[in-house]
C-alpha cells in the first residue's frame, strides 16, 4: 500500500516554508490506518519490546494501538503539566519552537526494553528528549518507530547510534 496517498500536505503550516505532514487523512479512513499500524507492527515484532513509549499527542496515535498489536504496554510522554503523579521533566526544541515534555517516575521499570513510537522524525529534538526521559528512568531504549520521517532534516543523527530506526514513509 502507498501509504503517501492518504498523507495530507499543508502548505504554509504551521508558519511560513513548513509543509505539513497531516496524518489526520489517514487516521480517518479505517482500514488504512489499521494496515498502517500493522506494518509498523510487522517492522518492530521481533524486538523483544516491554513497553512502547509515545510523546504527546500524536505519538499517542501511533504508539498506543502499536502497543496493543504487540500485546505490550503503552507509556504517554506528555507535556509539562499534564501528567497526575511525580513526573521527570526534559526541555527540547521543534522545528519551530521549544517546549518541554514530561513522564511519571514510576513509568519505567529499570532494565525494560522500550520502543519509541511517534508519527513523525522530523529534527530529532522530542525523540532525543524522550530518550533522556526513558533512560533516566532505567529504561533501555532499543529504537524508535515513525509513520513519517523527514530525512532532509537529518534527525536520525540526533538519535542514539547503533538503534533501530522504522519509517514507513520518508519525504
Amino acid at each position: 500500500m502507498n501509504f503517501k496517498d492518504y498523507i495530507r500536505v499543508i502548505e504554509d503550516f504551521p508558519q511560513p516554508g513548513i509543509r505539513f505532514k497531516d496524518i489526520t487523512t489517514l487516521l480517518q479512513n479505517g482500514p488504512v490506518y489499521k494496515e498502517a499500524i500493522n506494518y509498523l507492527a510487522e517492522l518492530v515484532k521481533d524486538q523483544q519490546i516491554d513497553l512502547i513509549a509515545g510523546p504527546e499527542a500524536r505519538g499517542f496515535v501511533v504508539g498506543a494501538p502499536l502497543a496493543y498489536a504487540l500485546g505490550v504496554g503503552f507509556v504517554p510522554i506528555r507535556k509539562s503539566g499534564k501528567l497526575p503523579g511525580k513526573t521527570i521533566e526534559a526541555d527540547y526544541s521543534l522545528e519551530y519552537g521549544k517546549d518541554k515534555l514530561a513522564v511519571h517516575d514510576d513509568a519505567i521499570k529499570p532494565g525494560q526494553r522500550v520502543l519509541i513510537a511517534d508519527d513523525l522524525l522530523a529534527t530529532g529534538g522530542t525523540i532525543q528528549t524522550c530518550v533522556n526521559l526513558i533512560e533516566q528512568l532505567g529504561g533501555e531504549v532499543i529504537g524508535s518507530a515513525f509513520m513519517i520521517e523527514l530525512t532532509y532534516l537529518n534527525g536520525r543523527e540526533k538519535l542514539p547510534a547503533g538503534k533501530n530506526i522504522y519509517t514507513m514513509i520518508q519525504y
